[in-house]
């Protein structure tokens, strides 16, 4: 029996352990449909390979993959699975197929439903979930199994003991490592967007004020040019269309100097009331042209060191992303919100915007990519730079069609 239940354990590791190795690297959605599918060799593996007691009950670990893979994928996620598991089930036959088909039904119907709870919860929560949920599956089948057997005698409760110690021990292990790999993933993100910055910082400080200069003395002349009596109404168009690009050369630079680390004089101690009133009113005639609905709410009273110039030109980046990703519906509902979390302030921006899919939102923040076709990709470079140099963290969660939700973590003990 030990040595079947070792080799479960490694077919709920060989999905883990594979992907880890060769497909890290890979495109999230296809990442995601590798996971279904490794976890549904796992879950035909603990099927073909039960774990025999010695007093002839059998059991197997096939509802872990399956729990997991709902919990972290939904229904879409979990349906393949219960595919497979029924389809291989019925191929295998015998005693207890029906019960299974039932029981599998129920497990699909139920713990999808904990997905989107249980992917907001931190990492702690969501071992402690997954495992609540493994223990409470396998007590219902136990339940549902008492009803069919005439006398709940001792091999029953042996079953019962080893079925529902196995189940908690084996999902809270593999959970444990995916919550390990998953913060290790996140915390090489972060070196990588870190180092990232640090060059786009490098490139601002040294060549950002020099390129700034003849832009300006170069503007300037053009805007003389244009109020010259001499010149055609052709010629003082094509000036006019000069001087527009010369401003959005103008505005990549500035972009560009927004990365150089804030200057200590121009630090203040604040609770960011006064930047976020500030920024709103800002916005506010833009949002209004594009039919979009500003809601504020502040209710902060934790204060922190901050560039009162470059938090403001992150929030504006933020509202002005928001802003846009509406004016395409033809208008939203822009949330603004400041509140406080023990030591930390935390800021959420919401629009009702077009969203952005996965792929997108893996690869935001970097520089020079924008899902926006002249966009830049150094406004949302700048938010995380900002955020960052406060020893903040920034979130973002958005879907195709549901809008985007940015949450900013400042702690104030820095």
């Amino acid at each position: 029996m030990f040595e079947t239940l070792l080799l479960n354990f490694l077919f709920m590791l060989f999905p883990v352990v594979l992907f880890l190795i060769f497909f890290e690297n890979r495109s999230y959605s296809f990442n995601k449909k590798l996971l279904v599918a490794l976890s549904a060799v796992a879950l035909v593996l603990c099927i073909a390979n039960p774990i025999i007691l010695d007093n002839g009950f059998i059991f197997d670990l096939r509802y872990v993959p399956f729990i997991i893979v709902a919990l972290f994928g939904g229904y879409k996620g979990a349906f393949p699975l219960y595919i497979v598991l029924n389809v291989y089930r019925f191929y295998v036959n015998g005693e207890g197929t029906l019960p299974s088909f039932l029981f599998s039904t129920s497990v699909l119907l139920l713990v999808p439903l904990c997905s989107s709870y249980f992917k907001k919860q931190s990492s702690k929560s969501r071992v402690i979930t997954a495992t609540t949920i493994a223990f409470a599956t396998m007590a219902w089948y136990l339940l549902t199994l008492s009803f069919m057997i005439k006398s709940l005698n001792r091999e029953f409760w042996i079953l019962a003991a080893n079925a529902l110690s196995t189940h908690v021990i084996v999902t809270s292990v593999i959970m444990i490592l995916l919550e390990k790999i998953i913060q290790n993933i996140k915390n090489r993100e972060r070196l990588i967007q870190s180092e990232r910055l640090s060059v786009v910082s490098e490139l601002a400080a040294s060549v950002s004020h020099e390129i700034k200069n003849p832009i300006t003395v170069t503007s300037g002349f053009l805007q003389l040019l244009y109020k010259s009596p001499t010149i055609s109404q052709e010629e003082r168009r094509f000036v006019d269309l000069s001087l527009q690009e010369l401003q959005r050369a103008e505005k990549i630079v500035s972009d560009f100097l927004s990365f150089a680390k804030p200057q200590r004089d121009n630090l203040i101690y604040s609770n960011m009331s006064e930047e976020l009133d500030y920024t709103r009113n800002v916005i506010m005639p833009y949002a209004s042209v594009h039919g979009v609905e500003v809601r504020y709410k502040f209710q902060n009273s934790l204060k922190c060191s901050y560039d009162r110039n470059q938090i403001q030109q992150c929030f504006i980046n933020l509202f002005k992303n928001a802003v846009e990703a509406m004016k395409e519906l033809g208008g939203g509902i822009l949330t603004i919100e400041a509140f406080e979390d023990r030591s930390t302030i935390m800021i959420r921006i919401r629009d009702t915007g077009i969203g952005m899919s996965k792929e997108e939102l893996s690869r935001l923040g970097k520089p020079y990519y924008s899902t926006k076709a002249e966009g830049t990709g150094l406004g949302m470079s700048m938010v995380y730079s900002t955020i960052q140099e406060l020893g903040g963290t920034v979130e973002v969660h958005s879907e195709k069609g549901e809008g985007t939700t940015v949450l900013l973590f400042i702690p104030t003990k820095q």
